[in-house]
């Protein structure tokens, strides 16, 4: 046969396309074509897939071939394509046969001894396959662990292209076989070690604004000098948040997998713990949201995805950095425009930031004296723009712990807190009544819910709300403030397990939120 048919995945964002991978022998003189919109990396393949080929004991037949990506229109990148495109010719040399071949996606990066290495982004590859209809992969033997987590999909693993001609039935002496590499099983799923809230003395009310922020997924500011704990309360939030479903904590994996997270840290597990980002105030744009040359990547807003971004020290962010989280924060998600196309990556996060109340940090605290003029502290927290404070629900104030605190916790006197275990029970039980409250609707939790629709099938009674709405009539919080303390005290109420929301939960929301202009919280 001089034509046989492969087939690869193109991803883009975590959406896939299906490649079509059309070889062609013809009886020209020698050459290797490749079309179909391949990039410089992809472009490459020719002299990857000759020297894998030769050296597998399968050389490339001495004529033109001619390799065709379809559809052309879609842009093709990166080494992911290299098998697809060896197999494709082999089956068209005649050397395997071309009805195998059709039956599996094929992915991976060809060295030129013939060995499979891994690539970024199978996870996403190999959904976007099981999407597609596909039900056989064959992936490099490292990736193996990663493509297994995708269920209801047959995945193989090969160390070289000579396994994989074989498998596919071609005729090769055991000498021409380079040996594979074993892949031990890796664990479906992996907890690393979280901080835990027991660490924290004193601090109640920061603790108690933490589990309600977690309960309804409310974003959060914490100001306090250096030392109050703002850090360390929020390092310990993704502690007490509920565990990732398996359908979170694919896609949260898929994500890592194109960031090339896989490749770093060399771990392949998939974790039910939710993930934490804490990026330096000197990060770049598009590390943030997602960027890259000609393909995009995810950004760490997307990293965090179903879990925490933590910004220490939030007005040391460059402005466009802090702005630039305004949209993912509305959405959910973020569009990464490239010449490639558009990317669209999730990103529903819990934003905690923390803040000096000052360049030098000791405003308002009670050891030192803070040195700056009223106009450089207003100028420091007015870095963090309106727009942007007025989507933070939980807006709390620290002090440090006191020194009679400290000696009291060491000798025993005082309990440090409670444990995150503890916290997270409570969490988890606040969700639940959330999630039963506001079933046949598309929101889970409490900060997703739109401010009409509280008002209009949630509705408080008259003298409950009574504060908010005197409030509102003087002018002293907003209509989305208003809103937002709704959505506050409802977390408070399934925190505390009561069914309808209290007095005590308005109070509550209503000291969380704090007004509308910085110098009012």
């Amino acid at each position: 046969m001089t034509l046989a048919k492969a087939f690869a995945v193109s991803l883009l964002g975590l959406s896939g396309t299906i490649i079509e991978i059309e070889a062609e022998i013809s009886s020209n003189l020698p050459s290797f074509v490749l079309v179909g919109l391949p990039d410089a990396s992809l472009s490459e393949a020719r002299d990857r897939v000759r020297a894998a080929a030769h050296n597998s004991g399968l050389a490339l037949p001495g004529r033109r071939v001619t390799v065709n990506l379809s559809p052309a229109s879609v842009p093709k990148r990166g080494s992911i394509f290299d098998l697809a495109i060896a197999v494709a010719i082999l089956a068209a040399d005649g050397k395997i046969p071309a009805s195998s071949v059709s039956n599996f996606i094929h992915l991976g990066e060809l060295g030129l001894d013939g060995s499979l290495r891994a690539v970024e982004g199978i996870l996403p590859a190999v959904l976007a396959a099981k999407q597609s209809g596909w039900a056989s992969v064959i992936v490099p033997i490292q990736n193996l662990a990663e493509a297994s987590l995708v269920e209801g999909v047959k995945v193989l693993g090969a160390g070289n292209l000579a396994q994989v001609a074989r498998f596919h039935g071609a005729r090769l002496q055991e000498n021409n076989l380079l040996t594979a590499a074993v892949a031990e099983p890796a664990e479906k799923t992996s907890e690393p070690a979280v901080p835990d809230f027991a660490d924290v003395i004193g601090q109640d009310e920061a603790v108690e604004a933490a589990a309600i922020s977690a309960a309804g997924a409310h974003h959060m500011l914490l100001i306090g000098p250096p030392g109050a704990g703002k850090t360390m309360i929020a390092e310990r939030i993704p502690s007490i948040l509920p565990p990732l479903t398996n359908d979170e904590s694919i896609e949260v994996t898929a994500l890592r997998s194109i960031a090339g997270r896989f490749r770093k840290s060399g771990s392949l597990a998939m974790s039910r713990v939710r993930p934490f980002e804490e990026p330096h105030h000197s990060a770049t744009l598009a590390s943030l949201i997602g960027g890259g040359a000609g393909f995009p990547r995810p950004g760490l807003v997307s990293l965090a995805h179903q879990g925490v971004l933590f910004l220490d020290e939030a007005p040391e962010f460059q402005r466009q950095f802090l702005e630039s989280l305004r949209q993912p924060l509305e959405s959910g998600e973020v569009l990464v425009h490239r010449s490639a196309g558009v990317a669209r990556f999730p990103a529903r996060f819990q934003l905690v930031m923390a803040a000096n109340p000052c360049p030098c940090g000791n405003f308002a605290g009670k050891a030192r004296a803070c040195v700056c003029a009223s106009s450089a502290r207003m100028a420091y927290l007015g870095k963090l723009s309106g727009p942007l404070l007025d989507r933070i629900d939980v807006r709390l104030r620290l002090q440090p712990v006191s020194p009679a605190q400290i000696t009291l916790a060491r000798l025993g006197a005082l309990q440090i807190g409670r444990s995150s275990a503890e916290l997270r029970e409570r969490v988890i039980q606040a969700r639940q009544r959330a999630k039963q409250r506001l079933a046949g609707t598309p929101w889970e939790v409490n900060a997703q819910v739109p401010g009409a629709y509280l008002r209009r099938h949630l509705q408080i009674a008259k003298d409950v709300v009574a504060p908010l709405n005197l409030a509102l009539d003087r002018g002293t919080l907003s209509m989305r403030g208003y809103d937002r303390c709704l959505r506050l005290a409802w977390s408070s109420a399934d925190l505390a397990g009561r069914s309808q929301v209290q007095p005590e939960d308005v109070a509550k929301a209503t000291l969380l939120r704090g007004g509308d202009g910085v110098t009012s919280w």
